[in-house]
């Protein structure tokens, strides 16, 4: 305990930086996934064709490889951004095909007379999306949506690796110089984790009671 309350800036700003990843993470991840769930489902054949490549490669990639290729490969076509900012990209890359899948499985979930009803009054393809699938879709694929956000705030843990100073990397920084207090530094870094998917989990079952109410 000592170890911690004598480096706790140090797990705040790791805290802090692991925070930061997730949050941003979701918010470009989550509505392009979205976009890619739609693409999967639209009558267009191409925009189905390039969804499911692009799905199929990223589902079956291992995460630290997306990684690898953000942070070394993407320099050599002239990208030249922070670590962080490519820890970001690894993230959103990988993720999106995951809220995608999530998202899709709330699409089928809606009666499909509901779409055939929304057609009959002449609504276009777009609209009936909107208005009318769409909105049922996500209140059901709530709970696997918050699933994928949680298992993406553990994995910020791999931009570790790539010398991003998140929780992980202050754990291992903190053990390396603390080797009599590896245990309480690795309760406190599990406790970061806690207080970052804890609140996520709590706030899907609010929102799901507030649907359910709702319908």
């Amino acid at each position: 305990m000592t170890a911690f309350l004598n480096n706790i800036d140090v797990f705040w700003n790791g805290m802090l930086v692991t925070l930061a990843l997730s949050v941003l993470s979701i918010v470009i991840a989550l509505p392009l996934g979205v976009l890619v769930a739609v693409m999967r489902i639209s009558p267009v054949g191409g925009f189905r064709v390039i969804s499911m490549i692009y799905i199929e490669i990223i589902r079956n990639v291992p995460l630290t490889i997306v990684f690898f290729f953000s942070a070394f490969v993407l320099p050599q076509f002239g990208v030249h951004v922070s670590y962080f900012s490519f820890a970001i990209i690894a993230l959103v890359a990988y993720y999106v095909p995951l809220f995608c899948e999530a998202v899709r499985s709330g699409i089928n979930s809606v009666p499909i007379g509901q779409a055939e009803a929304a057609r009959s009054i002449g609504l276009p393809y777009v609209e009936c999306l909107w208005f009318v699938i769409l909105p049922q879709a996500l209140r059901s694929c709530i709970p696997p949506i918050v699933n994928v956000a949680i298992a993406l705030v553990k994995n910020t843990a791999v931009a570790a690796a790539f010398g991003v100073g998140e929780a992980l990397a202050t754990m291992q920084q903190l053990a390396n110089e603390e080797s009599s207090a590896v245990l309480s530094v690795l309760i406190a870094t599990a406790l970061i984790y806690l207080a970052a998917t804890i609140p996520l989990g709590l706030l899907a079952s609010y929102i799901e009671r507030r649907s359910a109410f709702s319908r």
